[in-house]
C-alpha cells in the first residue's frame, strides 16, 4: 500500500517516512551542512543534475525532503519546498512569479506582514497590489487588470474568519491567465485543500498547526505542479529562505498527531464558540462554525471542519478587551496560533499593528476584536479561565 492510498488521519503518520538504511522507524535528522562526493565524477554529476543525491544543505537535505515529500502528500501536491518561516514561503512564491509591471489581488483580511510585503516591499519593484474582500466575488472580478498575475487567498482570512468561495475564484484565475495562491495555515489539510479546489499554489506557516506545539519556525510551499516546482526551487534556493533540518525533523513529528489535534481544536473551539456568543458581555463572534457565521454554508461546503481560531468584540470594546486578555490565566497572551496551548491577543495593536489604519477598517480588523487560538485543553478548562476574566469586564 502506498502512502497515496492512506486515509489522511494514516498518512499524517507514514508520509514521507522511507526505508532508512540502518532501519529508523523515525527518519534521522541530518543535521550535516554538505555531503561527501564519492568521487570527483560524482560530485561533477550532482550539480550537473545527471545524478540524483544532496550536495549542500541549501539545496536539499533528506530530513528536509522527508517533510516536503509528507506535506505534498497530505495537500495533494507535486512536491513541498521547507522554508525558514511562513513569510519566507509567501516571499519566495511571489518573487517566483511576479515581475515589474504586474498587479496582484490579495485578500484584506490576511496577515499583518503580507500587506507590508505586498503593499510596501514589492511596490518598490513596480508591483502593484489591490487588497480586496475576497469572501465577496464581484470585488475579487472587479479588481482583475490585464497585468494581473496572481491572487493571494488567505480564508478564513485573519483575523476576522471571513470565508472565500476558493473554487469560484480559482475559476476567475484561470479565466485571466493568472495564478492562485491560498494560505492554508489556519485549516490545514486536514480540514482543507485548495489544490483539489482549483489553487496552483499552497503556502503554509509551519510555526502554526502543522507543527503545533509553539516551538518552531518554518514554512512551506506546495505547488501543483512539476513545471511550478522547479521554478520555485530555484528561487528559494538563490535566495537562500531555505528550513535547517532540526526544524524540519520537529515539523515532521508534529504532523504525525495533526488529524488528532485538528479534531480536537475543532471541537473546543466549536464549544468555546458557542458559549462566548451566549454571553450577554459578548457584542459579536466569528467561527465558522456558528450558523450566525455569514459564511457557514460556504464554509461546510469548501472544509470538514472550521478550525481553532475564534474572533469576537465585547460590548465595552477596546477596553474591554483589554482587561480580559489581563485577567486570563490558562490562556497565554501571546501571538500565533495554531500550538496545543490556548492563546489571546489583539490584532489591531499586535499581529496587524503594520496595518494601515484604513484597511484594517475595510478589513473589519476593528480596534476592539480579540483573538483566540483554541489549544487542546479541557474545553471546561478553558471557558472557566474565560468566565473569570468576563466577570472582571465593564460592559459598555
Amino acid at each position: 500500500m502506498t502512502h497515496k492510498n492512506l486515509l489522511m488521519d494514516s498518512r499524517c503518520v507514514h508520509a514521507g517516512v522511507g526505508d532508512d538504511v540502518h532501519g529508523a522507524v523515525v527518519p534521522p535528522i541530518y543535521q550535516t551542512s554538505t555531503f561527501k562526493f564519492k568521487d570527483a565524477q560524482h560530485g561533477a554529476d550532482l550539480f550537473a543534475g545527471k545524478q540524483k543525491g544532496y550536495i549542500y544543505t541549501r539545496l536539499g537535505n533528506p530530513t528536509v525532503a522527508a517533510l516536503e515529500e509528507a506535506l505534498a502528500s497530505l495537500e495533494g501536491g507535486f512536491l513541498g519546498l521547507g522554508c525558514a518561516s511562513g513569510m519566507a514561503a509567501i516571499h519566495t512564491a511571489l518573487a517566483t512569479f511576479l515581475d515589474t509591471g504586474d498587479h496582484v489581488i490579495s485578500s484584506e483580511s490576511v496577515y499583518g506582514p503580507v500587506t507590508s510585503l505586498l503593499g510596501g516591499f514589492f511596490s518598490r519593484f513596480g508591483i502593484q497590489t489591490s487588497f480586496v474582500d475576497s469572501s465577496d466575488l464581484s470585488a475579487v472580478r472587479d479588481a482583475v487588470r490585464p497585468n494581473t498575475r496572481m491572487i493571494h487567498i488567505e480564508t478564513p482570512g485573519n483575523p476576522t474568519l471571513v470565508v472565500s468561495d476558493l473554487a469560484a475564484i480559482a475559476e476567475i484565475a484561470k479565466e485571466n491567465g493568472a495564478k492562485m495562491m491560498v494560505d492554508n495555515t489556519f485549516l490545514s489539510p486536514i480540514l482543507q485543500r485548495p489544490l483539489e479546489l482549483g489553487a496552483d499554489i499552497v503556502v503554509h506557516s509551519l510555526t502554526k498547526f502543522l507543527n503545533g506545539h509553539a516551538d518552531v519556525v518554518g514554512g512551506i510551499i506546495i505547488p501543483k505542479t512539476e513545471e511550478d516546482y522547479h521554478r520555485l526551487r530555484q528561487a528559494l534556493n538563490l535566495a537562500g529562505g531555505t528550513i535547517d533540518p532540526f526544524n524540519a525533523f520537529l515539523v515532521h513529528r508534529g504532523i504525525k498527531t495533526l488529524a488528532l489535534r485538528m479534531a480536537r481544536h475543532c471541537e473546543n473551539a466549536q464549544e468555546v464558540a458557542e458559549y462566548l456568543e451566549k454571553h450577554d458581555k459578548v457584542a459579536w463572534v466569528r467561527y465558522p462554525g456558528l450558523p450566525s457565521h455569514p459564511h457557514y454554508e460556504l464554509s461546510k461546503r469548501q472544509t470538514s471542519g472550521h478550525g481553532g481560531v475564534i474572533s469576537f468584540e465585547l460590548k465595552g470594546g477596546l477596553e474591554a478587551g483589554r482587561t480580559l486578555m489581563g485577567s486570563v490565566h490558562l490562556a497565554q497572551l501571546a501571538v500565533s496560533l495554531g500550538g496545543v496551548e490556548t492563546l489571546i491577543q489583539h490584532p489591531a495593536s499586535m499581529t496587524h499593528a503594520g496595518m494601515s489604519r484604513d484597511l484594517r477598517e475595510r478589513a473589519g480588523i476593528a480596534d476592539g476584536l480579540v483573538r483566540l487560538s483554541i489549544g487542546i485543553e479541557a474545553p471546561t478548562d478553558i471557558i472557566e479561565d474565560l468566565e473569570g476574566g468576563l466577570a472582571l469586564v465593564v460592559a459598555a
